[in-house]
């Protein structure tokens, strides 16, 4: 089954563990020999969503492109950010399903309409057989899930109905999040638990912390980040 790992989240500023989430999901998807991950997704949330420390989408946009200038599979889509206002999780989940389906029937039909997304692994246009979208998350959103004024029902039943990687720290606990949930024990079986074995509790927040009490951040954020981030005086380092 051909896979493509996608991730919504602020990204102020994106820290190297945003990055090392991607490669610990496709180590662990791909062992188990049931997957081939042919890409990532990076979707920076839009700025009308004005959490604390969100800086300008076009900063974010600029950062993330630079921690991933190494990146052969983990790519960057601004559709979010392009958006006249928030958009929520699961809309921005079938929008790029949508797109990786509408190229996938052109392929199949021998056309060629549509100009590809940026973000679009090349993958993807290589074979007929269909490709998958699943959410990646940290364990800490697995846990959101049980806010009713964060997510309904049905954005957690369609959420899990694409499929979800969740990365947990060691010594967490995911499993009780979906024993006690009705809905994400419903759709267990479409739920990746996957544990990080490296105690790592790095965090954007942690890193606008230490920028805005002049500290270090060396080797918390890719070096190139952390120039920008000195440019132009984000975070008030």
């Amino acid at each position: 089954m051909r896979l493509i790992l996608i991730a919504c989240g602020t990204f102020s500023p994106p820290t190297l563990m945003h990055l090392r989430m991607f490669e610990i999901a496709r180590n662990h998807l791909m062992e188990r020999g049931a997957f081939q991950v042919i890409g990532g997704i990076m979707s920076p949330v839009h700025d009308a969503q004005r959490k604390p420390g969100l800086v300008a989408g076009t900063h974010r946009l600029a950062m993330l492109r630079l921690a991933l200038r190494t990146s052969n599979w983990i790519r960057v889509s601004d559709w979010e950010l392009q958006q006249p206002q928030w958009t929520p999780t699961v809309d921005v989940l079938q929008y790029h399903k949508d797109c990786i389906n509408n190229v996938m029937k052109e392929k199949v039909e021998g056309r060629r309409d549509s100009v590809l997304p940026e973000w679009l692994p090349a993958e993807v246009t290589q074979r007929e057989d269909e490709v998958h979208v699943r959410f990646l998350a940290g364990a800490d959103l697995l846990a959101t899930f049980a806010d009713t004024q964060l997510w309904t029902n049905e954005e957690v039943e369609t959420m899990c109905s694409y499929g979800l990687v969740v990365i947990s720290r060691f010594g967490s606990n995911p499993e009780k999040f979906i024993f006690e949930s009705d809905v994400l024990s419903k759709y267990s079986r479409n739920i990746e638990l996957v544990t990080n074995w490296s105690t790592n509790n790095l965090s954007s927040t942690l890193v606008r912390r230490l920028l805005k009490r002049g500290q270090s951040v060396k080797y918390l954020l890719d070096d190139d980040v952390i120039e920008y981030i000195k440019k132009f005086n984000l975070y008030n380092c």
